[in-house]
């Protein structure tokens, strides 16, 4: 009997350990899968927030499918010759999301001595059609400001009705933040001086905040490029937003850069030159 005992208690013992072993062998799956499924989401959200995200409107744009900010009601563009020969009368008859274009910027210098090859003739013929003009000089941070002025003042010849002349800085160079600064902000008072109004200064949302973000620069309008949001989040005040490089109007072969006013007509009026 005593065997007989032990013989079960053996038995019971190997029964207890059969299932305790299944038991603990199936929960550590589940505990595997769980925790392979919570890695999985957690990989799948980080991917999507820094990898997919920050694209997803880029892509739009890529395909054709550009975004119109919502809540204005002025659009307009702004042209090189890398646009090549513009049919003025469609550009004016043209609409952006329902919109009238109503001013473009043309780009007139570039450094010391070089002049957009369509800059007169981009100018005069959509004058003649009634858009408000502004003339751009993209600025070479290896060549000296005073310099560059002249290159613009030679060559650009503003009217009543022109929107104020405007200094896209994009490139630092070899030069250094505060070097950079002093130039810029040298550019803008020549130029201030000799048309009697201040320029529009024109910069990429995250250059600006790295390199611009300086409060003597915020008496100067800011045409503010960022692309592929659907709603600027600038701690600031801005006058024109370049939301997209890959706009589509009618008398323009390729794409566009499409701008939006942040402003009543008035108040784009207001800022031209009298």
């Amino acid at each position: 009997m005593a065997a007989h005992r032990q013989y079960r208690r053996r038995k019971r013992s190997g029964t207890s350990s059969a299932i305790w072993n299944f038991l603990t062998k199936r929960t550590t799956k589940q505990i595997r899968l769980t925790g392979g499924a919570i890695l999985l989401s957690v990989y799948a959200y980080f991917f999507y927030v820094y990898i997919v995200a920050p694209f997803t409107q880029s892509w739009r744009g890529i395909y054709g499918e550009t975004h119109l900010p919502e809540g204005y009601s002025i659009r307009g563009i702004d042209v090189s010759h890398h646009q090549g020969d513009i049919d003025w009368n469609k550009v004016r008859r043209s609409e952006i999301g329902n919109t009238p274009i109503s001013f473009v910027f043309i780009k007139a210098t570039e450094g010391e001595s070089l002049v957009d090859p369509k800059f007169k003739e981009n100018i005069l013929k959509a004058r003649e059609v009634g858009l408000a003009c502004g003339a751009y000089h993209y600025f070479l941070p290896g060549v000296a400001a005073e310099d560059q002025a002249r290159n613009f003042i030679r060559n650009v010849k503003l009217q009543a009705g022109d929107l104020p002349p405007v200094l896209d800085v994009e490139v630092l160079g070899d030069l250094t933040k505060e070097q950079l600064r002093a130039e810029t902000l040298k550019w803008l008072k020549i130029i201030e001086l000799h048309y009697k109004t201040r320029p529009i200064l024109y910069t990429y949302y995250k250059f600006r905040k790295q390199y611009l973000n300086s409060i003597v620069f915020d008496h100067y309008p800011y045409w503010i490029a960022h692309y592929y949001v659907d709603t600027l989040h600038y701690d600031g005040a801005w006058k024109f937003w370049q939301h997209t490089d890959r706009g589509r109007v009618k008398g323009i072969r390729g794409n566009v850069d499409i701008n939006t006013y942040n402003g009543s007509l008035y108040d784009l009026q207001q800022l031209m030159i009298k």
